[in-house]
């Protein structure tokens, strides 16, 4: 089923402290608080260029800050907003993204009553040494507590987690996502940290005590995360930061690319082919490689890098598409003509 969100942005509204890397306003590219009108306008807009069908779900999401935190009046106020939208045929439910300790029984019956259907966590790490240090303000309890709430009262689950966090290791990420799997959120988002202007971590990067991931060492580790994720029967919805708003304005450090998910898959792709070598025993020479035909692209590589570095290693590869492979699947033959 094809999905869409009508992404509405509150920044900053109902978070209680300003994590290290977080400055809502570039990510977001609005400072302006959302009103009623904003959403009918936002609704208005989508249904102009989407015509609904029988397999097209599209919610009205609120992202940005921690949704149900912010003032009750006004979190009622969007709420009421949006539901009068909600007609199982033009938009199926809301979304909303909030923090981990800002769930409660009482927090779920308002989303409920209001046609709200996914939750999404704001996690970012389930090691409580790093989410110190970066200042959330909850711990990995917190984040378990809040999913077993969330799921027990039927709303779809997401959760988000960050990479190259202030503290962390790739290792560290990977120890996050086996226990964000362990949780059974049905979406996952990853987002690499960055290093933007008016942030607590900006200042740490200039004095420094941070030294961002590389674009080579985000994607590495992004790759191996979305692979495991794709394994564990996990939708990543979302990896790597928007490109627009105001995010390469306000951008100082770190592996930002707008095209950062096309690179994770790219990534997946080439060790997916090494393998297929290895194990078929070709160890060089003209070979095709057969993937889905919607993974061309990634099984080439952004400016053909996957074709040059198997050409360094001594494969002249030629990508076919082949009916029948499932997404990362690439099988490998000997080119003979």
């Amino acid at each position: 089923m094809k999905h869409m969100n009508v992404a509405l942005f509150v920044p900053h509204e109902g978070c209680p402290r300003q994590c290290n890397f977080c400055n809502q306003r570039s990510i977001s590219g609005q400072s302006r608080r959302l009103t009623a009108n904003d959403i009918d306008k936002a609704v208005e807009t989508s249904l102009r260029f989407q015509s609904p069908s029988p397999d097209f779900k599209r919610e009205i999401a609120f992202f940005g800050g921690s949704f149900t935190a912010i003032e009750r009046g006004y979190m009622l106020e969007l709420l009421e907003a949006a539901s009068k939208h909600i007609d199982g045929r033009n938009f199926t439910g809301i979304r909303i993204s909030t923090r981990p300790d800002a769930v409660n029984k009482e927090i779920c019956e308002i989303l409920k009553h209001y046609g709200v259907t996914a939750v999404e966590l704001g996690a970012q790490s389930m090691d409580d040494k790093v989410l110190k240090l970066n200042r959330r303000g909850h711990t990995a309890k917190d984040v378990a507590d809040a999913t077993n709430l969330i799921s027990g009262c039927g709303f779809e689950l997401g959760l988000q987690m960050m990479t190259g966090l202030y503290g962390s290791s790739p290792e560290e990420s990977m120890e996050t996502a086996q226990k964000i799997a362990a949780l059974n959120p049905k979406t996952v988002r990853i987002y690499p940290t960055v290093v933007l202007r008016g942030t607590p971590l900006a200042g740490l990067l200039a004095n420094g005590e941070y030294r961002p991931q590389t674009l080579r060492e985000a994607v590495s580790l992004c790759a191996s995360l979305l692979a495991f994720f794709f394994d564990e029967g996990i939708d990543v919805i979302r990896l790597g930061l928007h490109s627009g708003g105001d995010v390469e304005e306000g951008y100082i450090a770190g592996p930002y690319h707008p095209a950062f998910r096309e690179l994770c898959e790219s990534e997946i792709y080439l060790r997916k082919a090494r393998q297929t070598l290895k194990n078929a025993g070709i160890e060089r020479g003209p070979v095709k490689i057969f993937v889905t035909g919607s993974a061309v692209s990634q099984m080439t590589g952004q400016k053909r890098s996957n074709l040059t570095a198997l050409k360094a290693e001594g494969y002249d590869c030629k990508v076919l598409p082949q009916t029948g492979l499932n997404r990362y699947e690439v099988y490998a033959g000997i080119q003979t003509t």
